[in-house]
Parts: structure tokens; sequence; C-alpha cells
């Protein structure tokens, strides 16, 4: 996704895209339906209509991502937490490119 992108962090970002649906935007979603962020007090509005997070609001979120990083899903038979799987989904990353694996399956959580 991020191939035009020459620096080192393009991996990165292309690895951040897989999860954003499963873990940013379900704890953003979370937070609005739960009233759990308030555009008074964790938002700055600027002059030129530009609305930004104030301190206070990345604690949160960040905190929130944090928690959701470390909560425990099952896949398959184990309990793993989505650091876990996001070092699993690496790990093949590497060995479909570096090893020359056949065939690479990305992660998929069964709801």
């Amino acid at each position: 996704m991020h191939a035009t992108n020459r620096r080192r962090e393009s991996l990165n970002l292309d690895i951040a895209e897989l999860f954003k649906p499963l873990i940013v935007d379900r704890v953003v979603f979370s937070m609005i339906n739960l009233n759990m962020i308030d555009a008074d007090k964790h938002f700055e509005h600027m002059e030129n209509g530009t609305v930004l997070l104030n301190s206070e609001g990345k604690h949160l979120i960040l905190r929130m991502l944090t928690d959701k990083m470390e909560t425990h899903v099952t896949v398959g038979k184990q309990s793993v937490s989505y650091n876990t799987i996001i070092d699993w989904e690496i790990k093949k990353l590497i060995r479909y490119f570096r090893k020359g694996e056949k065939r690479y399956n990305p992660f998929k959580q069964v709801r």
C-alpha cells in the first residue's frame, strides 16, 4: 500500500493498515458510542476551523488503544493478545519474504 514511500517505515504502515479496522476503528467507535469522548473536553477548536485532540484526549485514546492491544481473544484454541497476533503476522511476512514460502495467509478474526 505504501510502496511509493521510500522510508523504512512503509512496511510498518502496511501492517498497521491490516489491523486498523480490527483495533483502532473499534476503539474509536466504542468510545463514541459509550460517550467516553467529549467534543468540548477532549478537542481544541482552532481559528482556521481545524479540530485537534488536546492532551487529555490523546491520553484517553492512547490508554484505550493500549488496553485493546492487551485484550486477549481466542485464536484457534489459544487465548492471545492483539500484540501477540501482530507479532505473529510480522513473523509470517518475514517467512514469506525471506524464506520464500509459497503462500501468505493474513490474519482474519472469525466472529
